[in-house]
Order: structure tokens, then C-alpha cells, then sequence
């Protein structure tokens, strides 16, 4: 067992201790996505007295989040005319199909009857078709009662949304072609429903995906007077042939099992992979429509805790059996804690990533450079490189941090690094054999990574670590799986309203795994237990 050999070794030779500094003020949770993603892009600072009034910048900044997120009502009591907006932005969001909204915002300015404004890009995801961007600006007034507000018209929605014209979606059906397994077994979205927005990314790219438009119709009348965005494109040198997949229809029926059984009505999304190779074998998102699984953007919380490790063991800044206090609290510009408030005194760094203490990581961040983290994940990981799976893809994003407040987030997954499972599963993957492969789901893709191998004494350290992980820690959910299992769970915080989102991600054989369960509050919780599932139903390697 790993860990008893880092207890002996411990006995041999005294351990470095490496303590972190602790706060006594109450918690305030770490928050990646809602209030700290919300600051969705940077607003640029002037310096003359007609700055923007700093309240009304955030109360726009306040109101892109919730619009983002989902929460019309709360975005709508930000406006100066809330039933209005609450039913303006539900109805154009639902209507037009808009699966998650990114909005960002640009530097705002004073107008001269004292408005501000604060142009943005609406980048409007549209269900199985594509990404709808455009330009609009939030207008801000001031109140009597000094408060600001966003004045509500339609043209803050689209420039074009008006009185007398409004948008429709029109979609276009288009016959597809076969797509089958890596065995030849036809995959469609009746046997699989939580494959679909695969399978439609997958015909689109052989020309022969879903097509649609966003049409300016007029309210009265119903015409069409123009359009804004078209999707698709005509099938072009079609061959008929089915289009073969890395997928394995049996690994894809567990997982799909899996997620219908244990994700609770809950948004989540699930990847699983060669290790060898990096051939995707599964694809799973609940409920079916945004492939958020490879193409989402998420917070990975502790599961990034891999190339944090990774970062600190290439250097040799701690070892597994250093001590790392483990505090409730830790203040880097705001307060940092662990889930739950838990806190391990005394702990070894092996304890503090079984036990996926937050603290301890943020205490080693002068451990590291402001910029290594991500170039670790680039450069060991191919994190942020352009990946070429056969359906688009976001393939992660290690900002370098603006602060120390944002590299202590960094340390644990959250401030501006962004994943998703595709990700978390390929980190898996380079994490437990040392080398980067890119996924794919199609075959020929072109590959324009480029890598370095991590050493073998950091494999089999992040090995250990891992299994230590399922056998005496937050993974035990997996501790009576058949196999070498190792894992890692994650708690991903969003917003101060919402619950976290879950994640885990494991290795077993020559398979990786990882899985995100929106709002699931904790990865062994929520996650662990679709792993679980989907683990048992399969046989402990893929042939």
C-alpha cells in the first residue's frame, strides 16, 4: 500500500514540514463561475473623472452573470422594469433554443446625460446547431433611491429585438448518414438519447448535420425581414459510407445506464478514454442537447489538484510524506476553506490530496511560479493546445493569474481555469502513464499537439496518490471495484446561491474516466457514484 510506504519512509527519515498560514474569520467559499467567473472578462479602468461609477459596473456585470446562468429572475429585478425583462429573457433564451449564454462584457464608458454603458458579446449557443454571436450594450441610470439599474429596453437583449420585429428559429432536416461503433454496431439517438448532440456534431462534420437559420420576422405580420445567422452547410462529396467512431456501444450503454440511474435529475456529463491511445469509448450528457461533456466550460475544482501535484513534484517542492498543515482557513485577499470546513492538522501532503485539502494546496502556491501552472498543463498535459478530436471541442484554458488572490484558486481548480470531462479525463489519462495522447472519437484526425513525457518518478507518485485516494479517502465510493482503481474527487463552488458542482475522475486499467454532475455539492457524492456504475457494468479493460 502506498501509504504505508510513506509512513515508513517517515520513520527512516525525518520529514519536511511545510505549514501553511491560517485565518480565524468566518469562511467565505471559494467561488469560481457565478461570482468569481461573473466577472466574465475584464472591465478596463480609465483614469479621468468620468469614470464609470464603480456600483453600476458591477450591477452589470451582476446582471450578464445572472442572464448567463440561468436566473431570470434575478437578472430581471436588476432592470429598471422586472416583469418585462423576466418574460423578455425566458422567452428569447427558450424560444430560440439558447443553451448556456456566454456574456462578455467590454470597457464601460459615461454617456453625457450620465448613463453608463457597458457594451458586451453575446456568444448564444443554439442546440445542436452552433454558436450564435453579436454585439449589444447595457444601459445603467441611476435611481432616487442611488441605486443602479440596467434600463430596460429590448435592444439590450439584440440590437434588432424591437417593438415591431422579433427572432425565429428555423430548423432545417437533413438526412444523415450511418454512424457506427468502433465495432461497426450502429449508434443512433433512439439507442443512445444521451449521445445525440454527438451524433449530430459528428454528421455536421461530414456535411451532413442539422441546418437552421435565426430569421427577424415581424411581429404582426409574421414575415420574414432578414437573417441573422445561418447554420449548417450543404452536404458536399457525401460518400454514403458510415461514418466509423472510436466509440464502443457497450462502454456507451453503461455510462448512458449510469447517468440515468444516479445523476438525480441533474445536469452531467461524462467522458471515458483509451489510455493508450486516447480513443474516446463514451459519451454521456444528461439530459441530452448541449454536449457539455466535451465542449463545456466548467470549473474543475480539486480534481485539477493532478497538475497541481504534477506542478510541485516536477521541482520537487514537497513529497507525499512532508508535512502540509491542513487549516479550516486560509486568507489569500479573501478567505479560502475546505469542504465542509474540515480541517487536518499535521497532515502529509499525501493526506492533504486523499483528503483533497484545499488549504494546504493554496499554502504551497510560492511553491510555484504565477505562470507555471499553466505551462505544466501545456506542456505535459496539452491543455490549451488546439485539439482535433472530429467534433469541436474546448480544450481548456490555465489564464495566468492577476493576483495572488487568483493563483491561491488556481492552486485548487477554480478562479479562470476552465475544463470539462473530455479534459479531465484526458489529465487522468497523462497522469497515470506519463504521456499525452490527444482523444479523438473519429479516426484520421490531425494532431498539432506537442508534449513532453512526464518522468516516471511523478507517474508513479500521482499513481499512488490516486489509489490512496479510493482506498482511505474521498474516493472510497470505488473501493470495492475489481481492479487497481485510482481516482480523484473534486467540489467545483459556482456561485454564493448555488450549490457546487460535483466531479471525480478515475482510472482503472487502461480506461479514464471523469464526470461532472452540475449542482451535485460534492464529487464523491454526486459523481462517484455514476463512476461506480458504470465501472461494475463493464469489464475491467476494454479489449
Amino acid at each position: 500500500m502506498p501509504e504505508t510506504r510513506h509512513r515508513t519512509t517517515s520513520r527512516r527519515k525525518p520529514r519536511k514540514v511545510i505549514r501553511s498560514a491560517t485565518a480565524a474569520a468566518a469562511a467565505l467559499a471559494v467561488v469560481a463561475g457565478g461570482a468569481y467567473l461573473a466577472e466574465l472578462g475584464p472591465f478596463a479602468a480609465g483614469s479621468s473623472a468620468a469614470d464609470p461609477d464603480p456600483a453600476a459596473v458591477a450591477e452589470a456585470r451582476a446582471f450578464l452573470a445572472d442572464w448567463a446562468g440561468g436566473r431570470m429572475p434575478s437578472a430581471a429585478r436588476r432592470t429598471t422594469h422586472p416583469d418585462r425583462a423576466q418574460d423578455v429573457l425566458r422567452s428569447f433564451t427558450a424560444g430560440l433554443d439558447i443553451a448556456k449564454p456566454a456574456l462578455t462584457p467590454a470597457k464601460a464608458t459615461v454617456t453625457e446625460d450620465g448613463t453608463v454603458s457597458v457594451p458586451f458579446t453575446a456568444k448564444m449557443p443554439i442546440t445542436d446547431l452552433g454558436t450564435w454571436t453579436y454585439q449589444s450594450k447595457l444601459p445603467l441610470r441611476k435611481q432616487q433611491d442611488g441605486a443602479w439599474k440596467v434600463d430596460w429596453s429590448l435592444s439590450l437583449v439584440h440590437p434588432k429585438l424591437s417593438g415591431t420585429e422579433k427572432f425565429r428559429l428555423q430548423r432545417e432536416d437533413v438526412e444523415r448518414p450511418e454512424i457506427t461503433d468502433r465495432k461497426g454496431v450502429a449508434l443512433s439517438g433512439g439507442t443512445h438519447p444521451f449521445l445525440v448532440p454527438v451524433l449530430n456534431q459528428l454528421a455536421g462534420a461530414a456535411g451532413a448535420g442539422p441546418r437552421g437559420a435565426i430569421q427577424r420576422v415581424d411581429r404582426a405580420t409574421g414575415e420574414v425581414s432578414g437573417t441573422e445567422a445561418v447554420f449548417g452547410k450543404k452536404p458536399t462529396g457525401l460518400t454514403g459510407k458510415p461514418i466509423r467512431t472510436t466509440l464502443d456501444s457497450t462502454w456507451q450503454a453503461a455510462a448512458e445506464k449510469a447517468l440515468a440511474a444516479k445523476a438525480e435529475g441533474k445536469n452531467a456529463a461524462l467522458v471515458a478514454l483509451r489510455i493508450d491511445n486516447g480513443e474516446i469509448l463514451a459519451v454521456g450528457n444528461a439530459p441530452a442537447g448541449f454536449n457539455r461533456a466535451v465542449s463545456g466550460t466548467y470549473a474543475p475544482g480539486s480534481t485539477w489538484k493532478i497538475v497541481t501535484t504534477s506542478a510541485l513534484l516536477l521541482k520537487d517542492a514537497v513529497k507525499p510524506g512532508d508535512i502540509v498543515d491542513c487549516p479550516k482557513y486560509l486568507t489569500v485577499g479573501k478567505q479560502f476553506h475546505n469542504v465542509e470546513t474540515s480541517e487536518h492538522r499535521n497532515a502529509t501532503f499525501l493526506q492533504d490530496f486523499t483528503e483533497s485539502c484545499n488549504t494546504a494546496f493554496i499554502g504551497l502556491r510560492d511553491k510555484v511560479g504565477d505562470r507555471e501552472l499553466g505551462n505544466v498543463a501545456g506542456t505535459y498535459f496539452g491543455i490549451g493546445q488546439e485539439w482535433h478530436i472530429g467534433i469541436p471541442s474546448f480544450d481548456g484554458s490555465v489564464p495566468a493569474p492577476r493576483d495572488q488572490t487568483e493563483k491561491a484558486a488556481s492552486m485548487i481548480g477554480q478562479g479562470r481555469v476552465l475544463a470539462n470531462p473530455l479534459l479531465m479525463a484526458s489529465v487522468t489519462a497523462t497522469a497515470v502513464s506519463g504521456t499525452f495522447h490527444q482523444p479523438t472519437i473519429t479516426h484520421g484526425n490531425e494532431d498539432t499537439t506537442t508534449t513532453t513525457a512526464l518522468p516516471q518518478s511523478v507517474v508513479t507518485r500521482l499513481r499512488e496518490m490516486m489509489r490512496a485516494t479510493v482506498t482511505e479517502g474521498t474516493a472510497k465510493v470505488l473501493a470495492d471495484l475489481p481492479g487497481d482503481v485510482g481516482a480523484k474527487t473534486g467540489t467545483a463552488e459556482v456561485t454564493e446561491e448555488d450549490p457546487n458542482n460535483g466531479w471525480i475522475v478515475a482510472h482503472r486499467g487502461n480506461i479514464a474516466i471523469a464526470c461532472v454532475v452540475e449542482k451535485g455539492r460534492t464529487g464523491g457524492a454526486s459523481a462517484g457514484p455514476i463512476v461506480r456504475s458504470l465501472l461494475a457494468a463493464v469489464p475491467t479493460d476494454p479489449s
